[in-house]
C-alpha cells in the first residue's frame, strides 16, 4: 500500500511548495509536488493537515540517551552555584553514571532506551545518534553498546547510529594510570567492538578537565584504521586544540565548541567538519553560546542536536535544542531546520535522509503548526499530526 501525505506547506532543501503532496511506496518518497500534481489514487492511505506543515523527520546528532539513574541532585547543585567540573572532581557528573550503568542489567538499559526513543519519535525525531561513554570499561561499554544494538532492530522507534565513546572519563580504579587506560582502550577494546559491529563511529571528549588532543589522536587513528567514521567532543569548557584535531583526522563532527579559535573554525570548514551545537547543555551550564558568527563565516555546516544526557542536558527534545538554539544561538530559523535534518543526516553519513525529494527514505513529519518557523518556539513537544518511518505510519495525534 502506498501513502499519500498532503499539507499546507512542504519545506525541502528546494524550498516551500504550497499546498503539497507527497507519496510514498515502501520506504521511498515517489512524487513531490502540489496537490494537484499529485492527487491521491483509491490506493493511497491519505494523511493530510490543509493547515499543517510536512518536514523531513528530524535527526538528532548526538546523544548519550543509553544511561541508567539520574543525576538531578547534581543539577540542583548547580542551579545554586555549584561548578560543574567540580562536581565531576569529586566523584559526581560522568563517574556517577558510571556507577548507575555498572549496576544495571542490560535489560535495563534496553528499557530506559526504549522508552527514550518513544518519547523523542513523538517530538518528530525519526533518527537518533547514541553513545556508550558511561560504563568506562570494556565490559560496561560492551553492555551500553549491546543494549543500544537490541533496540535498533525495533522498526516502530527511531532508526539508531551507534557511537563507542570511547574516551569520556577516566574511571576511579585507573587513575594514575591514564596512558595504559588509553592504550587499552585504543589496543584491546575499540577492536573488539569493531569486530563485533557495535559501533559506527568512535568519539572521544577533548578538554582540559577530560582528555589530550595526544590521547584522543591515539584512539581515533586506531578507529579510522578499523574502518570507522571518527567524532569528537570539542571545547566545551577550554580550547585546547579540539578542533585541530577534528580537521587533522577528518573527523564527521566536532560537538559543542562553547570555544573554538578562528583559525580553528577555518580548519574544520577546510575539512568539511560539522559543528554540532547543543543549547541545552549550556543553557543548563549557564555557559556563553559558540562564536557562531565565527563559524559561519567560516562556512562551518551548523547541526543542532539534544545532547540528551543525565547530568548536563536532561531533555529528550530536539525541538527544545532548537528553540534554544534559535533564541540563545541566534540561528535563523532555517538554519535550526536544515541543522537538525539535512546538515545532521550528513553529519551522520546517512545520504538518503533528512529532505523531502524523490528517491530519499520516507522520515516525515507532519507538524500542526502553520509554518516550520513556528518550530522553533519553546514548544519542547510540538503538537503532530502524523510521524512516518521507513515508510510507516509510527505515531499521530491519536
Amino acid at each position: 500500500m502506498s501513502l499519500w501525505l498532503a499539507a499546507g506547506r512542504i519545506v525541502s532543501r528546494d524550498g516551500v511548495i504550497t499546498d503539497g503532496a507527497v507519496r510514498v511506496e515502501g520506504d521511498r518518497i515517489v512524487e513531490v509536488g502540489t496537490r494537484r500534481e499529485v492527487a491521491p489514487r483509491p490506493e493511497d492511505r491519505v494523511v493530510s493537515a490543509p493547515d499543517g506543515t510536512l518536514t523531513a523527520g528530524l535527526i538528532d546528532a548526538h546523544t548519550h540517551a543509553a544511561w541508567a539513574g539520574s543525576r538531578h541532585d547534581e543539577y540542583a547543585q548547580r542551579l545554586v552555584g555549584a561548578d560543574y567540573e567540580a562536581i565531576a572532581a569529586a566523584g559526581g557528573g560522568i563517574v556517577a553514571s558510571m556507577r548507575a550503568v555498572r549496576e544495571a542489567p542490560v535489560e535495563a538499559l534496553v528499557s530506559a532506551l526504549r522508552a527514550r526513543l518513544s518519547r523523542m519519535l513523538r517530538c518528530g525525531v525519526t533518527t537518533v545518534e547514541v553513545k556508550s561513554g558511561y560504563g568506562l570499561d570494556e565490559a560496561s561499554e560492551r553492555k551500553q553498546l549491546e543494549a543500544i544494538a537490541e533496540v535498533a532492530r525495533d522498526p516502530s522507534l527511531p532508526s539508531i547510529v551507534p557511537t563507542y565513546l570511547a574516551l569520556h572519563a577516566l574511571p576511579p580504579e585507573r587513575r594514575g594510570d591514564r596512558a595504559g587506560y588509553v592504550r587499552d582502550v585504543a589496543t584491546r577494546w575499540l577492536p573488539a567492538i569493531a569486530r563485533a559491529g557495535l559501533a559506527r563511529y568512535v568519539d572521544a571528549y577533548v578538554d582540559r578537565a577530560a582528555f589530550s588532543v595526544d590521547e584522543a589522536r591515539e584512539v581515533l587513528r586506531e578507529a579510522r584504521a578499523l574502518g570507522l567514521g571518527v567524532r569528537l567532543h570539542v571545547g566545551q569548557f577550554a580550547d585546547v586544540g579540539g578542533a585541530e584535531l577534528a580537521t587533522e583526522l577528518g573527523a564527521a563532527s566536532a560537538d559543542h565548541l562553547e570555544h573554538v579559535s578562528s583559525p580553528g573554525a577555518d580548519g574544520l570548514a577546510q575539512a568539511d567538519v560539522a559543528a554540532v551545537m547543543l543549547p541545552v547543555a549550556s543553557f543548563t551550564l549557564g555557559q556563553a553560546p559558540p562564536p557562531i558568527e565565527v563559524l559561519r563565516r567560516a562556512g562551518v555546516r551548523l547541526v543542532v542536536a539534544s545532547d540528551a544526557n543525565p547530568g548536563t542536558a536532561p531533555t529528550e527534545s530536539l525541538p527544545l535544542a532548537l528553540a534554544l538554539a534559535a533564541r540563545s544561538y541566534g540561528l535563523s530559523p532555517r538554519e535550526c531546520l536544515d541543522g537538525a535534518t539535512i546538515h545532521a543526516a550528513r553529519a551522520l553519513g546517512l545520504r538518503d535522509r533528512g529532505d523531502i525529494t524523490v528517491g530519499a527514505r520516507a522520515d516525515l513529519v507532519l507538524w500542526e503548526l502553520p509554518s516550520e518557523v513556528a518550530l522553533v518556539q519553546p514548544w519542547g513537544a510540538p503538537p503532530i499530526h502524523a510521524v512516518v518511518h521507513g515508510g510507516r505510519v509510527v505515531a499521530d495525534r491519536g
